[in-house]
């Protein structure tokens, strides 16, 4: 997957800019995964954006400003009009890494913008977006902070981030939203009842993070992984004890289906995702041009139903063991209650 060309579009709702049919989270490149290698990473992003990538994910607590560091120093001498930068906000942390809270008020909001721009030494942000629902601050205050930024020509776009579907309307309600970013795998499937419905109602956008459950979907995980102390991955329930192994199973039993299908396991765990349609954007946490070019290959990947059938078969909707994150991150998330 090289050329520019071959990677289709996808618009982020009926409001929202056109983007790449993927993106690229760029999270994993500034610690949370443990540790990373800068230059690969700037690389990583470079062959992202030769291939047709458009759309970078980041947040303004990824290593404390330095993935966004990162990206400025990846884009420098690049057409910044030919790049979808989108930027979550609000998780508060300390100077040892520690998280203490969210804080999406309208100040907040605004001061985190004029932070997020100083290091990315752009006019604006693409998409601008809470990480959580701050319970403090209505959402419907945060979004007005951030359309009032639209207005000042700093955002073109407000995103929300693991929220509930009435609080996507309420939301809806103040400002057009381009698009909902939110865990969406074979793993994680609890969008389907009630939020990707209300999402298309108001014609807005997923963009899908976690395609691969952190890793576990990628067909690269094993046991005997030793996790680094900065590796939030140490903490998440799906990769502890029996959850692992049972996990693990799943992953073999999808193993096979795409074995039959003659691609990865990761491409075909991506292309499922991509294959929910049309409105939904993936994307892919790779940290190397290696699995960049791995994750790409989903896109030449065509799902037949039977092919669909026989990746729900092997990972059937609600079969994983363990919860996504932690107790006390799970909540913090509007979209699980």
């Amino acid at each position: 997957m090289s050329a520019i060309s071959r990677i289709p579009r996808r618009t982020l709702g009926t409001t929202g800019p056109s983007t790449s049919a993927i993106g690229l989270g760029c999270m994993g490149m500034s610690g949370l995964y443990g540790p990373a290698d800068e230059s690969e990473s700037v690389a990583t992003i470079h062959a992202a954006l030769d291939a047709g990538v458009t759309l970078l994910d980041t947040s303004d607590f990824y290593g404390m400003g330095h993935n966004e560091l990162l990206i400025h120093d990846a884009l420098r001498g690049r057409d910044r009009e030919g790049v979808q930068i989108s930027v979550k906000f609000g998780a508060q942390r300390g100077p040892d890494g520690q998280w203490l809270g969210y804080d999406a008020s309208p100040a907040a909001a605004k001061t985190a913008l004029a932070y997020t721009l100083r290091r990315l030494r752009t006019d604006y942000v693409d998409v601008y977006r809470p990480a959580r629902l701050d319970p403090n601050v209505p959402v419907e205050e945060t979004v007005g902070a951030i359309a009032d930024l639209v207005k000042a020509g700093y955002v073109r776009h407000i995103g929300l981030s693991e929220v509930g579907a009435d609080t996507l309307r309420r939301a809806a309600a103040v400002h057009p939203i381009s698009d909902l970013q939110i865990e969406y795998s074979l793993l994680s499937r609890t969008i389907e009842a009630e939020i990707l419905p209300a999402a298309r109602e108001l014609g807005i956008g997923v963009t899908a993070y976690g395609v691969l459950s952190r890793g576990l979907l990628s067909g690269h995980w094993n046991n005997d992984r030793v996790l680094a102390g900065t590796d939030f991955r140490g903490h998440s329930p799906r990769f502890q004890g029996d959850n692992l192994a049972h996990n693990l199973a799943l992953v073999e039993a999808l193993r096979a289906v795409a074995t039959e299908k003659g691609a990865g396991v990761a491409q075909v765990a991506i292309a499922w995702v991509a294959s929910r349609g049309e409105d939904i954007v993936p994307l892919v946490g790779a940290r190397s041009r290696d699995r960049l070019t791995e994750a790409l290959g989903a896109l030449d990947i065509t799902l037949t139903a039977a092919d669909l059938a026989a990746i729900e078969a092997a990972v059937p909707a609600g079969s994983a063991a363990g919860d996504r994150y932690a107790a006390a991150q799970m909540a913090h998330l509007d979209s699980e209650r």
